[in-house]
């Protein structure tokens, strides 16, 4: 017995239901939502992807998530402050030694502005992409004044106001250095990875003291807003228990929605693509798009619970 075609599918319920015409359709709500946009903030919203551990699904969760608000018309901003460039790689933008990139921006060369580059896939995505001259950044910074708060001093709301932009992502590197502690002043909120594995927890105290340390001393206003749970696999006992264990510690700062292990996840950033545009009708894809909604959602009800 064939299983019921699910409510979305209702141009494959004409020709009878079958896996690729359910996700043909999929990818078709996925490009082209029915629903219009996601709601527009009150205010810009800046939010700092950090978790010191490698492997976490860092990088592949900003650009998706910033992919997702994208495709729903809401413009957005990633900002690459990873030596090693994965986040530009995964938006097909042009990060070869010297191009204009973060690191100009951060020794004050070139404005924010100058640096973007519109992703070829959304015109409501753009990146401020990292070449290899970051990777001697932090060196530089030590001495240099207002080395905490370049990134911040950049980011000012004249410059993101000529872009216009809704939502930006700061990518951090795999440390808690000081291009780290730039992305942290630099933003109103922190999203933290966690992958559903072994070890999962490691290392997260040392992030949320630095966190703290920041609030304290550098920016009032920074806060653990979200955490998405990343690498789930729903056949294994362990990834239920580290999410019930991360749900049970942080309660509703952890999105409902989380992250599938997905061979197409993996995939799309070899072909400099996000998953929404490498396989759109994927369980990667839909995931990050509901994240991201859970994201544009719990904006717009904080809002209203402040007025």
């Amino acid at each position: 017995m064939n299983p019921p075609p699910s409510d979305s599918a209702q141009a494959s319920q004409e020709m009878g239901w079958t896996p690729i015409a359910e996700e043909a359709v999929r990818a078709a709500s996925v490009l082209h939502p029915k629903e219009g946009v996601l709601p527009r903030p009150s205010r810009r919203r800046v939010l700092t992807v950090a978790n010191q551990k490698g492997g976490v699904g860092k990088t592949t969760s900003t650009v998706n998530l910033a992919a997702a608000l994208a495709v729903h018309g809401l413009k957005t901003l990633v900002i690459d402050l990873d030596p090693q460039g994965n986040a530009s790689t995964a938006l097909d933008i042009d990060h070869r030694s010297g191009t204009p990139s973060i690191y100009e921006v951060l020794i004050g060369e070139v404005s924010i502005a100058e640096a973007a580059q519109q992703s070829e896939q959304s015109p409501n995505l753009f990146c401020v992409p990292a070449t290899i001259d970051l990777a001697g950044a932090e060196i530089e910074l030590v001495s240099m004044a207002n080395r905490e708060t370049r990134l911040k001093e950049a980011l000012s709301a004249e410059v993101l106001d000529q872009i216009g932009v809704d939502y930006v992502f700061i990518d951090c590197p795999p440390s808690l250095g000081l291009l780290t502690v730039n992305a942290m002043v630099a933003a109103q909120e922190v999203l933290i990875p966690i992958q559903c594995e072994y070890y999962a927890l490691e290392g997260l105290g040392q992030l949320l003291s630095n966190i703290e340390l920041v609030q304290q001393h550098l920016n009032r206003e920074l806060s653990v807003s979200t955490i998405l749970l990343t690498m789930y696999d729903g056949r294994t006992k362990l990834a239920d228990q580290v999410t019930n264990e991360v749900r049970n510690h942080f309660g509703d700062t952890v999105l409902k929605t989380v992250i599938p292990r997905s061979v197409k996840v993996s995939e799309a950033p070899g072909y400099g693509q996000t998953v929404l545009a490498y396989d759109p009708g994927s369980r990667g894809a839909m995931s990050y798009l509901d994240a991201a909604k859970e994201i544009a959602e719990r904006g717009v009800n904080e809002r209203s619970s402040t007025t």
